[in-house]
């Protein structure tokens, strides 16, 4: 074998091996809705519908559940968000968890 040569190793992607967690968000008395909106679409990509149902049911139950994403991801997104709503003077506040199977 020459030693130049490295045989290439398999490995699968982050995403399969990792378990995904879950983005909650939770309400709050003084964030906005049409915000909280927003957010929901613009960092977490829900449709229109899809943010204000997640934004209502968090609202009426104190929290709800917004997507699942790798953990990394997660993190990034929720990160992302919480900038958005501290740069507005807003306590908007997101969570994840590890799904369960």
């Amino acid at each position: 074998m020459d030693p130049k040569i490295i045989p290439e190793i398999e490995t699968q992607e982050e995403t399969a091996q990792a378990p995904l967690y879950r983005v909650i968000i939770h309400n709050d008395d003084v964030t906005p809705m049409n915000f909280v909106v927003e957010v929901l679409m613009t960092v977490f990509l829900l449709s229109a519908p899809g943010a204000e149902m997640v934004m209502y049911t968090a609202h009426y139950h104190g929290s709800a559940y917004v997507c699942s994403l790798p953990k990394s991801e997660a993190e990034r997104r929720v990160a992302q968000a919480h900038m958005m709503a501290a740069m507005e003077g807003y306590p908007l506040r997101f969570t994840i968890e590890v799904e369960r199977g």
